[in-house]
């Protein structure tokens, strides 16, 4: 493509059309365009009824008690450091514990993947699933993210109608008619939005069979579960997992009014084991554990020609933390094979100690042949360096 001073080609001038194709389903977008309109002096405050925030009103303030659970948490110093299984393992239990509350099955912590908000769920689901010649089932009207995460993700969208008359009910003929070998999911979004509608036990219930009559896997969207209006009570979509397994998206956003505080989860209900059998679990589990850690480490070459009864810098750190209870980074991690990381972001007397059983365990797996001194060798060569995240 041309463009630019002089016609010169620039190489980055043809960018990823799928993001602009997201773009164009973005609420954002439109409300952008409407407040470019907007008279900022104009006689009358502006009132907005286009986007469901109710935080920015006052009567719509969240429960002092969620206030002081935060509150507690920012001043306890325990959870200002990057997640890990630890960290996370309450937030987890506590999720699962409510979700189970309706279901007739218990989630464990294993079922959980806490997100930043629901619309990191979504965003991890569709890239778990996206790949060329796939294609996913969303509903008409729906939430466009759920499109323009799919679309981002190379999947090709195939819309079923939600039918106005029957309550914007699903209509399942349709969907049975959309499905294909390469469908991988249907959407479903309960409580609806945008249509606000509240699905019932049997139609759910028509929805898992057709599901499980299709192989498709169900991905419910229930940010707004508990959150409804009118007869029909919330029925959640887990409730059918010994049907067909489900991805249950959450979020407490909407419940507890807090859609800046960005938390959300991802629960397996999936009673027979069918998204662990097929693998699904473990890419959600891979994908979710793509996070970037501090920018406080050293690299160290690792010479196995130095040690005996080491074969790599897998087997070095397996070792190491069955023997010395040392945990290490495999330079494998990031692509480099035989080197090790090592972070320095520890108190000094805890560093020292854990170098200390770094070096006996080197001492203690020598080769016959080469003494291997850490402090001195030249063999060993570290590598200080900033992380690229």
């Amino acid at each position: 493509m041309e463009g630019g001073r002089g016609g010169k080609r620039w190489r980055f001038a043809t960018p990823n059309l799928a993001v602009a194709a997201a773009g164009e389903r973005s609420i954002q977008r439109y409300l952008l365009q409407l407040h470019a309109c907007l008279d900022e002096h104009g006689p009358r405050p502006v009132i907005p009824l286009s986007h469901g925030d109710p935080s920015s009103s006052a009567c719509f303030r969240t429960a002092p008690e969620a206030e002081e659970a935060v509150a507690a948490a920012v001043r306890s110093g325990d959870y200002n450091g990057y997640s890990s299984p630890a960290t996370s393992l309450p937030a987890r239990r506590a999720v699962a514990e409510y979700l189970s509350c309706d279901l007739p099955y218990k989630l464990c912590t294993d079922d959980i993947f806490l997100t930043s908000g629901g619309t990191q769920a979504i965003e991890i689901v569709m890239s778990v699933f996206g790949q060329p010649g796939a294609n996913i089932l969303l509903p008409k009207p729906g939430y466009p993210k759920h499109e323009a995460h799919a679309v981002f993700h190379r999947m090709e969208v195939r819309l079923y109608d939600l039918v106005p008359e029957r309550g914007w009910e699903i209509n399942v003929e349709a969907v049975e008619a959309l499905a294909d070998e390469n469908t991988v999911a249907i959407v479903i979004t309960n409580p609806n939005n945008p249509c606000g509608n509240v699905y019932t036990y049997e139609h759910l219930s028509k929805i898992a069979d057709t599901a499980s009559k299709l192989g498709l896997l169900v991905i419910a969207d229930e940010v707004y579960g508990h959150l409804v209006y009118g007869s029909t009570p919330f029925v959640p979509m887990g409730v059918f997992g010994e049907t067909v397994p489900v991805l249950t998206l959450g979020a407490i956003s909407k419940r507890w009014v807090v859609p800046g505080w960005r938390f959300g989860w991802i629960a397996i209900c999936d009673p027979k084991g069918i998204l662990k059998e097929t693998k699904v679990v473990d890419s959600l589990r891979s994908f979710r554990n793509l996070t970037t850690g501090p920018a406080t480490f050293i690299q160290v070459k690792l010479d196995i020609s130095q040690l005996s009864d080491i074969c790599d810098d897998i087997d070095f750190c397996s070792k190491l933390v069955k023997e010395e209870s040392v945990v290490l980074l495999p330079g494998r991690a990031l692509g480099m094979e035989n080197w090790l990381r090592i972070t320095f972001a520890l108190d000094p007397p805890r560093l020292k100690q854990g170098l200390e059983r770094v070096k006996s365990f080197c001492r203690r797996h020598q080769s016959r042949a080469n003494m291997l001194n850490i402090s001195a060798s030249a063999k060993v060569e570290p590598h200080f360096g900033m992380s690229k995240s």
